[in-house]
């Protein structure tokens, strides 16, 4: 049990003021010296964050569970033993956002696993459709851009695979232009792509008389990153591809926090138009916005998390992906529910006009969002 400490007469080492406790009531400053021993520092490390846990625990199930509930009780002004909402918000975006990254690259790797292991498996195509050197070659070509991509893997089997896959597939490409009269080897020379012999049109100039040089270069570095992933993404091969949609997927995740938040106080500035008549402060519509996307954010980390598991258990135990799924599912169809009964609980107004402005708020938002999302992917483009 803490001791009780008396502090009758004592004065605050900063402002003079006398203390009533361990903290001056003038200047907040605490009465405890920094100068202390090292397990003195672990013991505040050690309560700050069982403070803050204490925090998460009734912040957490409260928000999730309990729809506009979190809300209320900051408008009553109980805030203490709830984490900001602000903060909430963020470090929930944050997770949501990295967990859907690495949610994505590991869906993606098993694509790639899936392709590298029916190419391998093919041993390459059949060229008896080409009826010219030059188709022969073309698909030549395409076949040894798959199997570059497929090497760039790293793995030491993969790529003695890779290197078996290829003698295939240019002793297939030979005998069919041996078939067709064409010179044997021809094959071996590997076609430029046209986008890369066009040095000069990567320059893309950007100058605006009135933005200072800084500007203008980065406005035009931004338009040939933009148009040399665009054409990797569309004209490149197999492995460029890949790196553009691996530069594209990082500068995009990369920017989507930044542009939620400036999401949530565009969605605050709509619930004050449409609740223009409930005489509300800004900063109200502005908790409701932060505690609804903090939401979404969870919500977001959960979806993907039963994903992961869906997809990990269902080879495993089948019963279990099943159960997965379903959760879900259920977490999918919570969040309209949830949002619809938040809004129902704190601007206080009968069902019909609730679901009405819900359906008119939530189709400006979705708008919104999308056109969000496009600024993020362009970014991303520009990565």
């Amino acid at each position: 049990m803490k001791e009780l400490t008396s502090h009758e007469g004592a004065l605050c080492a900063n402002c003079q003021a006398p203390l009533q406790g361990e903290y001056c009531h003038h200047c907040g400053q605490s009465v405890h010296s920094v100068l202390r021993p090292v397990h003195g520092l672990w013991e505040e490390f050690f309560e700050t964050f069982l403070h803050v846990d204490g925090r998460i625990l009734h912040t957490i199930p409260t928000l999730f569970l309990k729809p506009g509930y979190l809300t209320l009780e900051y408008f009553s002004g109980r805030r203490v033993r709830y984490i900001a909402p602000f903060r909430l918000m963020f470090v929930l975006c944050l997770l949501s956002f990295f967990t859907l990254h690495l949610a994505t690259d590991v869906l993606t790797q098993r694509i790639q696993q899936r392709h590298q292991n029916t190419l391998l498996a093919d041993q390459g195509a059949d060229f008896s459709q080409a009826q010219t050197a030059k188709e022969v070659q073309h698909q030549l070509d395409k076949q040894l851009d798959a199997l570059e991509a497929t090497r760039a893997v790293g793995n030491p089997a993969i790529v003695t695979q890779v290197d078996q896959a290829e003698r295939k597939l240019r002793e297939r490409a030979n005998a069919r232009l041996v078939e067709l009269g064409a010179p044997a080897g021809a094959s071996t020379a590997s076609a430029a792509h046209p986008d890369e012999e066009d040095t000069g049109s990567s320059k893309m100039p950007v100058h605006l008389s009135w933005a200072p040089d800084f500007v203008n270069d980065r406005l035009a570095e931004f338009a040939r990153n933009v148009k040399k992933n665009g054409n990797a993404l569309s004209h490149g091969s197999q492995a460029e591809r890949r790196e553009a949609w691996d530069r594209l997927a990082t500068g995009t995740y990369g920017a989507l926090p930044g542009t939620m938040l400036v999401l949530v106080p565009v969605f605050a500035l709509l619930l004050k138009l449409f609740y223009v008549f409930k005489r509300r402060l800004y900063m109200e519509h502005l908790i409701v916005s932060l505690h609804s996307h903090a939401f979404l954010f969870i919500s977001l980390l959960l979806i993907v998390i039963t994903g992961l598991l869906n997809s990990w258990l269902r080879p495993l135990a089948a019963w279990a992906g099943y159960a997965a799924g379903t959760l879900q599912i259920a977490l999918i169809l919570w969040v309209p529910a949830y949002l619809l009964i938040m809004q129902k609980r704190v601007y206080r107004q009968g069902w019909v006009m609730t679901a009405l402005k819900y359906w008119l708020v939530g189709w400006c938002y979705f708008w919104l969002l999308v056109l969000f999302l496009v600024v993020a992917v362009v970014l991303g483009l520009a990565h």
